[in-house]
This record gives structure tokens, C-alpha cells and sequence, in this order.
């Protein structure tokens, strides 16, 4: 039983290493290959979990092989457009100019409930609001409405807005980090000082963040905004 619970340990440690190594994305934004490597990863570390007389030493020795063959393929890839058209495929204009592309369509094999599926998921019911519709080569959907039906930004609307950058946390679940701090430039006296002013201790903070203008937003581990 110990030999199965530290060899499970030290796989899954190994798979977390090697998924960090292989770069951070979900399972839907994974090419082709990517998913291929990671389908045989998960693979080669189930079985020796199971089989106890399958040495750890060849399961590492394939994890690495593997993980080394992904990390090739991703820089061949990047230095040759025919590789990696080989690899990934390219991406498909299945919308174009408000007109269904049909032949297109039909290599990828997709039906017309599966496009209206993926526009649904967007926010799109009416397929007549768009203007272009890629399918890309990692099965996801991109989608440029017309003209009529995007909405305006700050330039098409000639207002101005005040950059205040990304809210850095200072706060969070009762702990004060001091990256957080740093980054706003505050202190922990100060972070004190706004939080009396609110009649709270740092432990009663579930949230508290700071952007480049100073707006402090509090949230109480009740939930609740302060």
C-alpha cells in the first residue's frame, strides 16, 4: 500500500511539472498534437499506478521522452509555417461576408445545429448578425458581428477614459500579501488605517484590492461589499 501511495505521489508531481513545462492552456485551446501528448502522458503515468512491477525509472524515462518530443514539434512549428500547417491545420472562414461558406463546412464535418451551438454560447441567437465566423484550429469559434450589431467603443463614442490599470490584491481570505502592497505602494500601517475606517481587522477581509488611481475595493467574508 505505501509503495502504491508514493509512487502515485511521485507521478502526479512529475505531471504537474511536465504540464508547466509544456506551457499553460486549457484542454480546449490544445492543438492537434498537444492533445495527442497529453492523452499518452496521462497514459503512461496511469499504469505503473496500477502495475507495481513496471519500474519507475521507465515511466520518468517516457514522461521526459515525450514531454521532449512536444517541446521539439512546438519550436519546429514556430520556426516553419508548412510544419506547423501540418501540425495544426489552419483556420477556416466558415461565415463570410454575412454568407454561409457550406463547402467549407461540410469538410469540417459540422452540422448547422453545431454552428448555432457555438454562436449560442457567444451570445449570438441570430446568425444574420454576423459578419464572419472563423473556425479555428483549435475547434473554437471566432465571431465579428456586423457593422450594425457591435457594440460601440469608447473611440466610436469619443469619450474619454481614464486608464487605472489592473487592481493588484492586497488582500485576500485574511492574508495580506506583500507583493500586493509593493505594487500599490502602501504600507501595512496604511492598509490598517483604511481598514479601521471601516471597523474591520484584517482577519474579517475577504477581498481587498487597490488600482493605479488608489479605489480601494473591500468585500467582507460575509460576501458583502464595505
Amino acid at each position: 500500500m505505501l509503495t502504491v501511495f508514493i509512487r502515485t505521489v511521485f507521478l502526479f508531481i512529475v505531471i504537474i511539472l511536465v504540464m508547466r513545462l509544456m506551457g499553460k492552456r486549457q484542454i480546449g485551446q490544445l492543438q492537434p498534437a498537444e492533445l495527442v501528448v497529453t492523452i499518452l502522458l496521462s497514459e503512461v503515468a496511469a499504469t505503473p499506478m496500477q502495475d507495481r512491477n513496471i519500474p519507475l525509472l521507465y515511466s520518468l524515462l517516457s514522461l521526459l521522452l515525450l514531454t521532449g518530443f512536444e517541446l521539439l514539434l512546438s519550436f519546429v512549428a514556430l520556426k516553419n509555417s508548412k510544419v506547423r500547417t501540418v501540425l495544426q491545420g489552419n483556420s477556416v472562414e466558415i461565415i463570410k461576408d454575412g454568407n454561409i461558406n457550406y463547402d467549407e463546412i461540410k469538410k469540417l464535418r459540422y452540422s448547422m445545429d453545431d454552428i448555432l451551438e457555438a454562436l449560442r454560447q457567444k451570445d449570438i441567437f441570430d446568425i444574420s448578425q454576423v459578419e464572419y465566423a472563423v473556425a479555428e484550429t483549435n475547434g473554437s469559434l471566432s465571431v465579428l458581428l456586423k457593422p450594425a450589431y457591435r457594440v460601440p467603443s469608447a473611440a466610436d463614442l469619443r469619450v474619454r477614459i481614464v486608464d487605472t490599470g489592473v487592481p493588484k490584491t492586497i488582500i485576500v481570505d485574511g492574508e495580506v500579501l506583500q507583493t500586493g502592497l509593493q505594487e500599490c505602494g502602501m504600507t501595512q500601517a496604511q492598509v490598517g488605517d483604511k481598514l479601521k475606517k471601516k471597523k474591520l481587522t484584517v482577519d474579517q477581509v475577504l477581498l481587498m484590492t487597490c488600482d493605479e488611481s488608489g479605489r480601494i475595493v473591500l468585500f467582507g467574508k460575509d460576501g458583502k461589499q464595505c
